[in-house]
This record gives structure tokens, sequence and C-alpha cells, in this order.
């Protein structure tokens, strides 16, 4: 019997379109003698959709035509098993039943533990980082501040709010100078390099801040790490077993790695459209020494245990060439293309990581089940109300 994997992808995200690439050539790669697979797309309303047109990317040039031949629906538990209802029209009614879920979401609203949350509280096993995984990998001061307590590497960096910013701009100002320029300019819950600005001198970094701000309520300036060399890892696993890919040095044509880089470099080629991470320039291995390569890999397991991460995630580092020193710059907890080109080159082909990060969700669920969660008395069973709380009256108004 086929396992029934409900894929969910989409959101109201910035990182909208590039959810739906690395959703679809996840789809493309799974097995399906083992998993049918259910697509479950998050229009940028936030409405769920399932339905077979959502299986060619072509359908996505026009969002009306999607939801014209899509049905709206919804998840819910009966009977112990988990359901996609049609919430169309009056009568509602079961499309199917399903077993677990592979979320291939980018970006807040959905990667940032938001989905995590909604899933945990129907009770549907998923693949994946938990709630809190998925939230300290979204926040890029959160997850700097944890590192910092692990004494991990990271560069330094100053961090505020927008309303701090229009405040105390000046104040604000000060502190990124004290960083000392060239700078690097993040909204700080965003992915995909969406809204980030390299900053070489005093008289840009306003308006950097400006266009940070209107992605993010929350800003991250960085120091920027000079003769820069941008190496990425990708760890499989949870807390209890980790291992980690070949590490790739990635090739952009800005300073930093751009959304440009990552996603439209490949998207004038004739009928391909863009492959999401897959078609970033890269070598493989990353050009450093065999001693860096094993700090690195180590750093690797270290963040990944630290922040709570299971399934696969990419995490990303600089490295400044003369000194050798390399930062952890930021994990993603569901990377582009799910990574799946840096395990290739570990003899691991996209569909087998698919299947193994599907197995430790599996493994994951089961061993959670077998916790406490709830207790099967009622403290309020015998609950008289003649003390404290007055019964049924005291919440009346």
């Amino acid at each position: 019997m086929k396992i029934k994997l409900g894929v969910i992808f989409g959101g109201e995200t910035v990182e909208h379109e590039v959810s739906i690439i690395s959703a679809l050539q996840a789809i493309q790669n799974l097995n399906k003698d083992k998993y049918e697979v259910i697509p479950l797309y998050i229009s940028k309303d936030r409405t769920w959709y399932t339905g077979h047109v959502l299986l060619d990317v072509e359908n996505y040039k026009d969002f009306d035509f999607i939801k014209k031949y899509t049905k709206k629906v919804t998840l819910y538990k009966k009977n112990g098993r988990f359901y996609i209802q049609n919430t169309t029209g009056l009568f509602r009614h079961d499309i199917t039943d399903i077993d677990i879920v592979l979320p291939v979401v980018h970006g807040n609203n959905v990667e940032d533990g938001t989905l995590a949350g909604y899933l945990d509280t129907i009770g549907i096993p998923y693949v994946g980082s938990h709630v809190l995984g998925a939230a300290l990998g979204q926040d890029k001061v959160t997850m700097k501040q944890v590192m910092m307590s692990e004494n991990l590497p990271i560069v330094d960096f100053t961090w505020f709010y927008d309303n701090e910013y229009l405040e105390n701009k000046n104040e604000i100002l000060k502190d990124i100078k004290k960083l000392g320029y060239p700078v690097v300019v993040k909204p700080a819950t965003l992915g995909s390099s969406v809204g980030i600005t390299y900053v070489k001198s005093e008289k840009d970094i306003e308006s950097a801040i400006d266009e940070a701000i209107s992605y993010d309520t929350k800003i991250v300036v960085e120091k920027a790490v000079e003769n820069l060399v941008e190496v990425n890892s990708s760890v499989l696993g949870n807390y209890e077993h980790q291992r980690v890919s070949p590490l790739e040095e990635v090739m952009g044509v800005d300073e930093i790695l751009s959304y440009s880089d990552k996603y439209l470099s490949n998207s004038k080629t004739k009928g391909s459209g863009s492959k999401g991470m897959a078609s970033a320039s890269r070598i493989i291995p990353a050009r450093i020494s065999k001693e860096l390569t094993n700090d690195i890999k180590e750093t690797s397991k270290k963040v990944f245990k630290l922040l709570n991460f299971s399934g696969v995630v990419r995490i990303d580092y600089l490295i400044d060439s003369k000194t050798n020193k390399f930062y952890v710059n930021e994990p993603n907890t569901i990377p582009g293309s799910l990574s799946f080109y840096l395990w290739k080159e570990d003899g691991l082909k996209y569909e087998d990581l698919l299947d193994e990060m599907i197995s430790i969700a599996i493994r994951e669920y089961k061993n959670k089940s077998k916790k406490v969660r709830s207790f099967k008395s009622n403290i309020l069973s015998g609950f008289s109300g003649s003390k404290g709380v007055k019964g049924i009256k005291g919440l009346k108004k």
C-alpha cells in the first residue's frame, strides 16, 4: 500500500514562487511506486487548494487559472485519521485521507514555525523541523544570539526594530558606523536574499535600511566579510544523528549571493524556467583546505543540534580567504531545492534523499507518540465551583 503524502507549498510570503519551484522539483523526484502524492497549494491569500493542475509549473503563470481548476480544501483529523476536506460549495466532503505531510515552503508565515505549529495542532506527522527549530532558523537575530551563547563563530552585528529606527535613527546609525563599513543590511526574518543590500559607505546606508524595512519590522546589520568566499553545507538527520554533505563554494556575480544569482540566472533558458538553487553557479567540493572543511562540517552538526533542526537543512558560511577564518552566516530549515544537488555529490539520489527525510519524520512521530502529551484524567470533572472561579456564573458579566 502506498503512503499518502501531502506536499504543502506556496503561502503568503515573498518567497512564494521559489516555494513552487522547490516543491515541484521534489514531487517529480518522489518514488511514485512508494508514494501517492497529493499537492496542497497555499495561495497568496492563504487559501488552500488541491488538484492535478498544481503539478504543472506552466499553470502558475496565471493564478486565476489555478483557482478555477482546483478545489479549496482544509486539513482535519477524524477517528484517528487525517483528511483533506473539500470546502467548495454548500456540502463539504472528504477528498482523501493522508498519512504524512512534506512541507516545501520558504519564508515568513510558513517556514518560520507557523505551518509547523498548525500541523502540530492537528496532530499530523510532517517532515522537517518543528516549531522551535523553524522559528529559530527564520529569525536571523535570535539565531545569532543563541549561537553566541555557545561561542559559535558569527560576524559582528547590530539590530533594531523599524519603530526604533524612526525614533532613534542617529543612535542606530552610530552603532552601524562602529561596526565599520562595508556592512550588509538584511530583513531579519526573510530568506532567498530578498531585501538584502551590501553597503560600501555611509552615504548609502539609509536607503538600504529603508529597503529592508519595506519587507520586515526587524532589521539586522552585519559587518561584511572582506576577501569573501561563500561556502554552504547541508545536514540531514535529527537530534540523534547528523550526516553532512560535501561543501559547495557558491559563485555569485554580486558582492553577496543575490536573489537573481539563486533563482533568475537560468530563467531565460528556453523551456526550462528557473531551476531554483540547483541553477546557481557552484564548485563542489569547495576549494578550501581539508582542515577547514572538517571544521565547517563539525560546526554544521553543532548548529543543527543547537537550533533543534530535523530533516534536511542548508547552513551557509562566510570565509575570509586571507585569514582563513569562517563564520556561520545562517541556516535554512527548508533550503531551496532541498539541497539535493549537494547530496547528489555524496552519492545520494534526490529520490533517496526524500525517502530518508520522510523516514526520519515517521521515526520522530512514533517516538513522540510514546511520550506523555496529555492526561487522561479530567481535573474539572469534579469541579464544584465553590472556590476560585464560581462555575459558569463566574463567566457572566
